[in-house]
């Protein structure tokens, strides 16, 4: 992703280019870090995870069989995507139990990693945190029976190949909203929340400024309630990642993101992002988070 971040006016502004489960859990029990951190270790085992990667099918085919194992019928939404690098075949996930006929909640992360060619790349926080903590809460929300239905989504190719750009990014989110407006799912959603880059042991979630406000106030006013004011940024940022797409096509959406990982965010796109830079509480705290700003959500039918 992209972002510019300041406090106040913005008066600086800095620019970045951007199976089984092993603990047999059962669907409904409580929300587990470690339990996320286990699928992050799983995703990390894959390797490097570029869309069109064999080791990105293998991640994708462990996503689906632990939803399919959680009882949700799950989509690939399969399409060719035109990149730096010729035409590739990307992979969306989407999980479903309910059609969305009273409206829906979408829970979304994207699974590739960022392709970095003769480096070994792993993406433990991204996207292995995002997307293990997605798989978490598909498991512990899998039997609830709310008014709303939960999807579930993973997307591709939200990494740009060679420079972020309008073009060369996003590619996933971007090809699924054209979708869902030209379908008129967009209509049955009734918020997006995304989740990025949220394992940093170091935990510093951002005020995003491009998230829908109400979503985002949301956010900070359960986070901070919660007692974790010392995990919330002081910076308001501007980021630019997978929810861009669906809000222009009229989807509330929030972005739940760590921009701060490792010194002057020196971990963040290096073979610096291994599991040890990452814990399970992080992922905790963020999974709890969402947990209690969903009945808040509910209830905006």
């Amino acid at each position: 992703m992209r972002y510019f971040f300041g406090c106040g006016c913005a008066l600086a502004i800095v620019l970045f280019s951007c199976g089984q489960n092993p603990f047999a859990v059962s669907a409904g029990a409580p929300l587990s870090g470690e339990n996320a951190m286990e699928y992050v270790r799983t995703q990390v085992s894959f390797g490097p995870r570029p869309p069109g990667s064999e080791s990105l099918q293998k991640c994708r085919a462990f996503i689906s069989n632990e939803l399919q194992g959680f009882g949700y019928r799950v989509e690939d939404d399969a399409f060719t995507a035109e990149t730096p690098y010729g035409p590739i075949r990307m992979h969306n996930l989407i999980a479903r139990k309910g059609d969305g006929e009273n409206g829906a909640i979408v829970l979304a992360s994207h699974y590739d990693t960022k392709l970095m060619e003769g480096r070994n790349f792993v993406g433990a926080n991204d996207a292995g945190s995002s997307t293990g903590l997605v798989l978490e809460l598909a498991r512990v929300l899998a039997s609830k029976d709310d008014p709303l239905d939960y999807w579930f989504l993973f997307l591709d190719g939200e990494e740009a190949f060679v420079e972020w750009s309008t073009f060369d990014s996003t590619y996933g989110s971007r090809h699924l909203a054209k979708r869902w407006k030209r379908e008129g799912v967009a209509g049955k959603i009734r918020a997006l929340i995304l989740l990025d880059i949220i394992g940093d042991k170091n935990l510093d979630i951002y005020y995003d400024i491009n998230s829908t406000p109400w979503l985002m106030d949301l956010v900070w006013e359960k986070a901070s309630r919660m007692g974790l004011q010392p995990n919330l940024s002081r910076y308001k940022s501007s980021v630019l990642d997978d929810h861009i797409p669906f809000l222009d096509i009229g989807i509330p959406c929030v972005d739940i993101i760590d921009l701060n990982y490792g010194p002057e965010n020196s971990y963040w796109h290096t073979e610096e992002d291994t599991l040890d830079k990452i814990s399970p509480e992080s992922m905790e705290k963020v999974g709890r988070v969402v947990l209690e700003i969903l009945p808040e959500i509910q209830k905006k039918r």
